[in-house]
């Protein structure tokens, strides 16, 4: 079976981080979300990969072909963002009529992959939230079939929100589907929905059972990023490379730190992950990400996202810092 992960969005809720980097390698508990959704899908046995590029495309490119050269992996372009159906029919000529996976690009869940890949027949991953408006939806009845699924319902008439996992055995029905949306304009928010496509698959006949997940980490705005953050390292337990000096610091799990850090008279952590080459003093950092290659003097950062090469002087601050960027609050 193939898995597509489509990453061609732009990630503007995460801006100015994906201005120079694409939201699925943004860094999360000392991983990306990318390599968090590779390896999972490793586990349950898929070898081959279809990743829908666009926005810094080369970047994702040279990141799979550098730390998974044994794994397959075909790039589509999806040069033009008209939505996540849009960006699932762009894989038709690679998929045929095989059974797929689709996982979205800035989402985890938890998860016995296994147990989904075996079980048989169409499966959506699903979850109890208390405001679905945000999602799509999915309505279930009593033998856990999905009887529709509707994009982002105003007044929705269920909470079980779908998580961005479609296991799909009638992929030709799904092409058909999507490529009728294209003919009618059948779109929600301007968008080629796939939710649209699923549930015209739904009206003709296409049975899909709900796969409940146990928790879903959505790494798309930063808030939501800190906590996955925060709740990942906890799972993960905390990863400290040898290679660091730390004098005159404390740290407090869970805490990842990248390779070649120099941190010096400072608190680290809880809930902290650093990037390689990172140099820290007289600072105190909680609850946040720290990119590679950046500088931190007498700082006290908590809930605070900072990208790479990035340069910080001063005092106690809440901060969303893009990458190459230089600030003295002196």
């Amino acid at each position: 079976m193939k898995a597509i992960i489509p990453v061609a969005g732009a990630g503007t809720k995460l801006r100015p981080h994906t201005y120079t980097q694409p939201k699925a390698l943004i860094p999360l508990a000392g991983k990306t979300v990318l390599s968090i959704l590779i390896e999972q899908l490793l586990e349950g046995g898929i070898q081959e990969f279809v990743l829908v590029v666009g926005y810094l495309g080369e970047k994702i490119q040279d990141y799979v072909k550098v730390n998974y050269p044994h794994l397959t992996f075909h790039f589509i372009h999806q040069n033009e963002r008209q939505g996540l159906g849009h960006a699932i029919y762009l894989s038709k000529e690679l998929i045929g009529d095989d059974e797929v996976f689709i996982v979205l690009g800035d989402t985890i869940c938890e998860y016995d992959v296994k147990d989904l890949l075996q079980t048989a027949g169409s499966l959506l991953g699903v979850k109890k939230v208390d405001d679905p408006r945000n999602f799509g939806v999915a309505e279930i009845d009593d033998a856990s079939v999905i009887t529709r699924v509707v994009e982002k319902p105003q007044i929705p008439k269920s909470n079980m929100a779908l998580v961005g996992l479609y296991k799909i055995r009638e992929t030709a029905l799904l092409f058909d589907c999507l490529e009728s949306n294209f003919r009618e304009g059948v779109k929600t928010n301007d968008e080629y929905s796939l939710t649209d496509a699923l549930e015209c698959m739904i009206r003709k006949g296409a049975v899909f059972h709900s796969y409940k997940v146990k928790n879903w980490f959505d790494c798309g705005r930063k808030d939501t990023l800190l906590i996955s953050n925060a709740t990942l390292l906890k799972k993960f337990g905390g990863v400290i490379d040898d290679s660091h000096q730390f004098e005159n610091t404390i740290i407090i799990a869970p805490v990842s730190i990248a390779a070649g850090c120099d941190i010096r008279n400072s608190i680290i952590g809880p809930n902290v992950a650093i990037g390689e080459q990172t140099f820290i003093d007289y600072s105190i950092v909680k609850d946040s990400i720290i990119g590679s290659f950046s500088k931190l003097y007498d700082v006290v950062l908590h809930d605070s996202l900072i990208g790479s090469d990035t340069e910080i002087k001063g005092e106690t601050r809440t901060l969303n810092i893009g990458d190459n960027t230089e600030i003295d609050l002196g």
